[in-house]
């Protein structure tokens, strides 16, 4: 996590700024630009995407999106997987999807990086995503083959078994998928 000297500035003043590779997020009046995705962050990411996505976008239930800047609450923030429920999805006056989300995603996914020396910004997003409408929040380490889950209004659950089945919200119901599979993705 880097976080770029500035003044503080409002949350309409850094919409108004160009995009920054990696993203920067708006966290309590600051910016904060997220570690540049490595090897397991991007494989992570892509196969998540793409698995999710599976299940549930030929029948239009959600849609699973990488890296997508999602405002509400005071914040900005790009998670590295945002779910949203179909019927939730903004649109353009086109029908086609809307560019700009100012909603939460229903289901919130981070994958911490090397470069990130503190879970605590990652675990508060996740938390600001649940105070404001999502059901479910993932954390994946890479590094340490676990996962913290976070659902809606219960405790944190710590998986760090190859068995171990991962939650998912009910609107990813038909997803299956264990803690061994994720991790298994990493290999080539």
């Amino acid at each position: 996590m880097i976080k770029t000297p500035t003044r503080r500035i409002t949350l309409e003043e850094f919409l108004q700024l160009p995009e920054t590779k990696p993203a920067s997020e708006y966290i309590n009046s600051e910016i904060i630009q997220k570690p540049m995705p490595q090897g397991k962050h991007s494989t992570l990411q892509g196969e998540l995407v793409t698995t999710v996505n599976g299940v549930v976008k030929p029948e239009k239930i959600a849609r699973a999106l990488p890296e997508l800047r999602c405002t509400f609450g005071g914040r900005s923030i790009v998670p590295d997987v945002s779910v949203f429920a179909w019927q939730r999805i903004p649109v353009d006056e086109k029908g086609n999807i809307a560019n700009v989300f100012n909603t939460h995603p229903d289901w919130t996914i981070e994958i911490l990086s090397p470069e990130q020396k503190s879970t605590t910004k990652v675990m508060r997003n996740i938390l600001h995503c649940l105070n404001h409408g999502t059901s479910l929040g993932w954390l994946i380490n890479p590094e340490e083959f676990n996962i913290l889950i976070y659902p809606l209004n219960q405790q944190p659950i710590f998986l760090e078994d190859e068995q171990d089945i991962l939650p998912v919200p009910d609107l990813v119901k038909d997803l299956h998928l264990t803690l061994g599979q994720l991790f298994d993705w990493l290999k080539l």
